[in-house]
């Protein structure tokens, strides 16, 4: 019997403490600093009624007095004394929490999950996430690399905040704006006889071999060159490296063949290769994102590219 009063004492004194609320322990802190009721009520704006009042609110819940109340004001009892400091840090607790909170939901920090298909050697994405860290440095910008249906599905689901893509299609369920354009090239041995023309066509790639990853961009990339030089007649040979995007430049050669790669990533100089753009070749990018998100850090770096492509139209 002794066990279940006990228990029942317990669980009576917890739901007095829950009863607990903030403002109880903002007047009781008011009171202790400014050593009355009336002039911590002046101090907080509130009726010094108020004041009195919830301070025995507390005091009920505590099932203890707080203060001894004189004269000149109100001081506090030893219970008091040994509430004081842990009021003061559920008080700081609320405050950091409530500024991170804030932050958060400003973003001025996060996490924005991004999908890319375009290279970040340099170009407009590259300058995109460099102009974004430095007015953002508490937000991390995380980059997954992938194809843009792979990108589509992961935004339809929430699991990514935004992605570039290639191309402007509007995909359902999601919203699609047009940013930039690269041009297309190709990736050349030195020495390759293509090497002396200042720009390719088509033709000039009827009889040559061609390498993609079999990672993200290659599907896209075969798929492109079929389709232009099926135009031509022409059924390309192309062998899939089961290599990043990055390492497939390393591996060009007369043997195994040429590649494609987007304008940004001819920043990239490594020994041995070569680039030459396509005649009237352009490839648009837009960003992608779903309406049901709510990343306020995605809406900032969505914003920043806005203003971007804008600057870059005008």
């Amino acid at each position: 019997m002794a066990l279940v009063a006990s228990l029942r004492e317990d669980t009576a004194n917890g739901r007095q403490i829950s009863a607990i609320e903030l403002r109880h322990l903002r007047y009781f802190v008011a009171a202790v600093e400014h050593g009355s009721f009336r002039k911590a009520s002046v101090a907080l704006r509130v009726q010094e009624s108020a004041i009195s009042r919830r301070i025995r609110d507390l005091e009920g819940h505590l099932g203890v007095a707080i203060f001894k109340r004189c004269s000149w004001g109100v001081q506090l009892t030893t219970a008091g004394e040994r509430f004081l400091p842990r009021a003061k840090r559920a008080l700081r607790h609320v405050r950091e929490g409530a500024g991170d909170a804030t932050v958060v939901a400003h973003g001025r920090e996060g996490r924005i999950r991004t999908g890319i298909f375009s290279s970040i050697a340099s170009g407009f994405l590259r300058e995109l996430l460099n102009a974004f860290e430095k007015a953002h440095p508490g937000v991390y910008v995380e980059l997954i690399d992938g194809n843009p249906s792979e990108h589509i599905a992961a935004i339809r689901q929430l699991r990514l905040d935004l992605a570039f893509i290639t191309g402007t299609i509007h995909w359902p369920e999601c919203e699609t704006e047009y940013l930039w354009t690269e041009r297309v090239f190709v990736v050349l041995p030195n020495g390759h006889l293509l090497c002396k023309h200042e720009e390719l066509e088509w033709a000039d790639l009827a009889g040559e071999k061609f390498i993609v990853s079999d990672t993200a961009p290659g599907e896209e990339i075969r798929d492109y060159l079929v389709q232009h030089l099926a135009d031509l007649g022409r059924h390309p040979e192309i062998n899939p490296q089961f290599v990043g995007r990055d390492s497939l430049l390393a591996l060009v050669s007369p043997e195994r063949g040429l590649t494609l790669t987007s304008e940004a990533t001819t920043a990239m100089q490594m020994p041995g290769i070569s680039y030459r753009p396509m005649r009237n070749e352009i490839l648009p990018f837009s960003v992608v994102w779903s309406p049901m998100n709510s990343n306020p850090a995605a809406d900032r770096l969505l914003n920043l590219a806005r203003l971007m492509a804008s600057k870059i139209r005008t």
